[in-house]
């Protein structure tokens, strides 16, 4: 069942995935906060549905919010199967690439405690252990991974399905003591009650789950690996996106389906919202790169561009100091004189800070990977 791994020289690097991350990341350093600037300045109808879709849903349902942490997971197993041949044709062994990816998945670990577990804090009484994006990508990727390291393609997709069900059976037959089984409520859902037992007075105390949706973490990446496989094959570009796009419907659809009886849930993590989100990430991808990579229509992209090639250092950047600080420097005396526009022209500013470091870093090619 080992996976057949592609040892001929590794395609030039996919501008459309670095563009595509770029996009995910652009609506958390600053794109999210800008555009709900535009409601004080107009506030009409349709700046209050940009910012309703600028938040997650409360609990059932979906927003254009809810895609950015799925599209991050998926983002990431898209790249594993490039970057397995890109050490497999460097003469790397299969240790080697084990140690790295267990490294990784530390590294995530860590940084993750420190963005949004309170790590630097030094007070145990405020440490969380697992609250954040990067634990739920370090989850996934050691699973799919795993997986891609050991299984072909075939057994790869019967795991994946073999998760969503499993995960799916355990919330609906396993009963929570107090509420029963089957409860999808925040407080009476089997992944809140292991969570809130298992990490104790390190649980984020939230209804966002994470020990239990660890197996679906995995499913969306590796719903990513199945994209990075199909890109990495010999077909033209143009079935190639042809597939994305197929695949896009028919997991959007399936997922709208099974939402019908198991309901999309993003704090979860549910299998109806692994399928529904995951579709519109092949869909994203396909129409980044069907432009870009396929119509070799670029520039656009170059924004989006030199966020995505430094994606994880912009994150834990953001998360750690908050940039409006320094876009204030310049901006911040004129917040007596701009009225409706100061929360716009604030967010604005700090974006512009946190690109314009970014650019350097583009244009002194210094790409911080873990």
């Amino acid at each position: 069942m080992k996976q057949d791994h592609p040892k001929t020289p590794v395609p030039r690097r996919l501008e459309s995935l670095d563009a595509l991350r770029g996009f995910d990341m652009f609506w958390i350093v600053g794109g999210g906060a800008m555009f709900m600037g535009l409601d004080p300045v107009f506030h009409s109808s349709w700046t209050r549905f940009l910012c309703t879709q600028l938040d997650h849903v409360e609990w059932i349902g979906f927003r254009f919010w809810d895609i950015i942490m799925p599209l991050f997971l998926f983002i990431v197993g898209t790249a594993i199967p490039f970057s397995t041949a890109k050490r497999l044709a460097t003469g790397q062994t299969r240790g080697k690439i084990v140690f790295h990816l267990i490294r990784r998945v530390v590294l995530l670990w860590i940084l993750g405690t420190i963005a949004q577990g309170n790590l630097l804090s030094y007070d145990l009484s405020k440490l969380q252990l697992y609250s954040n994006t990067l634990q739920a990508i370090a989850a996934g990727y050691l699973i799919a991974s795993f997986a891609f390291l050991n299984l072909d393609m075939k057994w790869f997709a019967v795991l994946l399905a073999g998760l969503l069900l499993a995960f799916w059976a355990l919330m609906a037959w396993v009963p929570v003591p107090g509420y029963g089984a089957g409860v999808l409520t925040p407080d009476g859902n089997l992944a809140n009650y292991l969570d809130r037992r298992l990490l104790g007075p390190f649980d984020d105390g939230l209804d966002y789950t994470w020990i239990l949706s660890s197996l679906n973490f995995g499913s969306t990446v590796m719903l990513g690996v199945i994209a990075g496989r199909l890109l990495q094959s010999s077909r033209t570009q143009e079935k190639k996106a042809l597939w994305l796009l197929g695949l896009g419907v028919a997991c959007t659809v399936l997922g709208l389906v099974w939402g019908v009886w198991s309901p999309v849930i993003k704090k979860l993590w549910t299998g109806s919202f692994v399928l529904f989100s995951g579709g519109l990430c092949f869909l994203l991808l396909a129409a980044f790169y069907w432009i870009i990579d396929v119509l070799d229509h670029r520039l656009w992209a170059f924004g989006f561009k030199v966020i995505g090639v430094n994606a994880i250092a912009v994150y834990m950047a953001t998360h750690v100091f908050d940039f409006r600080h320094l876009g204030n420097i310049f901006v911040g005396g004129l917040s007596d004189r701009l009225g409706p526009w100061n929360e716009l022209v604030q967010a604005a500013a700090a974006f512009a800070a946190v690109w314009l470091i970014l650019y350097w870093m583009y244009r002194k090619k210094t790409f911080i990977k873990i």
